[in-house]
C-alpha cells in the first residue's frame, strides 16, 4: 500500500495513476499539473497525434527477451526514459524531488532536476540517481553561472537548457485559482528574494507567471547558448525545439542533444504536437546530436512509437508527478515500472529484441513500412545517441 492509502498494484496503466492522483490532490494543485495554456488545444493534440502513429510488427524473429538498456550522452540507462524537469515537486508529496529521483535510480531512468526544484540540487544528486540539471535563462547571468558550477560540483551528468519560455504561457486554470506556492514549498536552488514573488498572488493572477516574468530573461538568444557551451564541459541538451532549422543550429553550436517538446502544451497554445515534429528534426540533424521527445507520453507503446520514429529516449512529465502524489517514491516507481512492462510487451510483439531493432524500420506513422521514417532508416543506421 502507498503512504496515501492507494493500492499501487491495482494501478494497471497510467490512466489509473492519474485517477488516483486526482483523488488525493487539492483542486488547484491538480489543475497546476494537468493544465495547459490557453484553450489547452495542444495538450489534447499531443495525445491525438500519438494515437495516429501506427506500429508495424515483424514476426518469426525468434526473440525471447527484450533488452531495454542503452547509453545516452555517457549516461547508462536501464530504460530509455527520463523524468522530465518539473518544478516544485513537494507540492505533490513531502518527499518531492528526492523521492522521484530515487524512483528513477531504482528503475534505471535519468532524472532531470528542474532549476525550480523544491529540493536543492546537491540533495537530489546525493540520491545516487543519474541526474541532469535543467536551467531557465535568468536575468542574472551570474546566478546562471553559479547554478552551472553547482551542477558540476554535485555530479550532474548533463545540463538541459529550456528555451521555449521567453514568457510563461497563459495558464488559465492557474489564473482563475490565483495559484501561489505555499510557504513551505520554495525554489530551493535560488536565493529567497528571487523566488519570493511565487508566494504572493492575487485575484485572476498566477503568482508563478509573475515570478517568471521577473526572473526569466526573454532575450535568451543563440549567443547565450554559445556562452553556455563555452562555460561547461558537461553535455548540453536544449529542450523546447520544434523546428528542424533550430535543431540544426543547435547542433552547429555543439549541443549534444535536443528535446523535441512543446512543454506539454503549457506554452504556445496551438503549437505542433511534439510527436508530429519529431521525424523532421531527426532527419535534419542526422547523427550530429541525439534527439529526445517529450509531451504527451502516456504508455510504453508511446515510448515505442517515439523510438521507432528516431528518438533516442523520451521524457515523461505529468505521469511521474501523478505517481509521486499517490505514493511517493513507490508511486513514482510504479509509473516507471508500468512504462517498462508496456514497452517490453510492445517490443516483444513487434519482434524487437533490443532498442537497435526498434529503431530500424519497424514502423510507422500513419503510413506503415512505406513511410518517410521507414525509408529513412532502410540503411540500418543507428539513431544518434545509442551506444554501439
Amino acid at each position: 500500500m502507498a503512504d496515501r492509502g492507494t493500492d499501487l498494484a491495482a494501478l494497471l496503466c497510467l490512466d489509473d495513476v492519474a485517477l488516483a492522483a486526482r483523488r488525493v490532490l487539492a483542486e488547484p494543485v491538480w489543475d497546476y499539473v494537468a493544465g495547459g495554456s490557453g484553450t489547452e488545444s495542444t495538450v489534447r493534440d499531443n495525445r491525438d497525434a500519438f494515437d495516429r502513429v501506427h506500429l508495424v510488427p515483424r514476426v518469426l524473429v525468434g526473440a525471447e527477451t527484450c533488452d531495454l538498456g542503452t547509453d545516452l550522452l555517457g549516461t547508462p540507462m536501464g530504460l530509455p526514459v527520463g523524468v522530465a524537469p518539473m518544478a516544485y515537486q513537494r507540492l505533490l508529496h513531502p518527499d518531492g524531488e528526492v523521492a522521484l529521483a530515487e524512483a528513477a535510480r531504482d528503475e534505471g531512468a535519468v532524472f532531470v532536476a528542474s532549476m525550480l526544484s523544491s529540493e536543492p540540487i546537491e540533495r537530489i544528486a546525493a540520491t545516487g540517481a543519474a541526474v541532469w540539471m535543467q536551467l531557465y535563462w535568468l536575468r542574472d547571468r551570474g546566478l546562471v553561472a553559479d547554478l552551472v558550477t553547482r551542477a558540476e560540483s554535485a555530479g550532474c551528468r548533463a545540463l538541459m537548457l529550456t528555451v521555449d519560455v521567453p514568457r510563461m504561457g497563459r495558464r488559465l486554470r492557474d489564473m482563475r485559482s490565483g495559484f501561489t506556492l505555499p510557504d513551505d514549498v520554495v525554489a530551493a536552488n535560488l536565493p529567497p528574494e528571487v523566488g519570493a514573488p511565487a508566494h504572493s498572488g492575487g485575484l485572476h493572477s498566477s503568482a508563478l507567471m509573475v515570478h517568471t516574468g521577473l526572473a526569466f530573461d526573454p532575450r535568451l538568444s543563440w549567443r547565450d547558448l554559445d556562452w553556455l557551451r563555452r562555460r561547461t564541459r558537461l553535455p548540453i541538451v536544449v529542450k523546447g525545439v520544434l523546428h528542424p532549422d533550430d535543431a540544426v543550429r543547435a547542433a552547429d553550436l555543439g549541443v549534444d542533444a535536443v528535446v523535441v517538446s512543446n512543454h506539454g502544451g503549457r506554452q504556445l497554445d496551438g503549437a505542433v504536437p511534439s510527436i508530429a515534429a519529431l521525424e523532421p528534426v531527426v532527419a535534419a540533424v542526422v547523427d550530429r546530436c541525439a534527439v529526445l521527445l517529450d509531451s504527451g507520453v502516456r504508455s510504453g507503446v508511446d515510448v515505442a512509437r517515439a523510438l521507432a520514429l528516431g528518438a533516442s529516449a523520451v521524457l515523461v512529465g505529468r505521469p511521474a508527478l501523478w505517481g509521486l502524489a499517490v505514493g511517493g517514491r513507490a508511486g513514482a516507481r510504479r509509473v516507471l515500472s508500468l512504462l517498462r512492462a508496456e514497452l517490453e510487451d510492445a517490443m516483444a510483439m513487434m519482434g524487437c529484441a533490443d532498442l537497435r531493432a526498434l529503431g530500424h524500420g519497424t514502423t510507422v506513422a500513419g503510413g506503415g513500412p512505406g513511410s518517410a521514417a521507414a525509408r529513412g532508416r532502410a540503411s540500418g543506421d543507428v539513431p544518434a545517441g545509442w551506444s554501439q
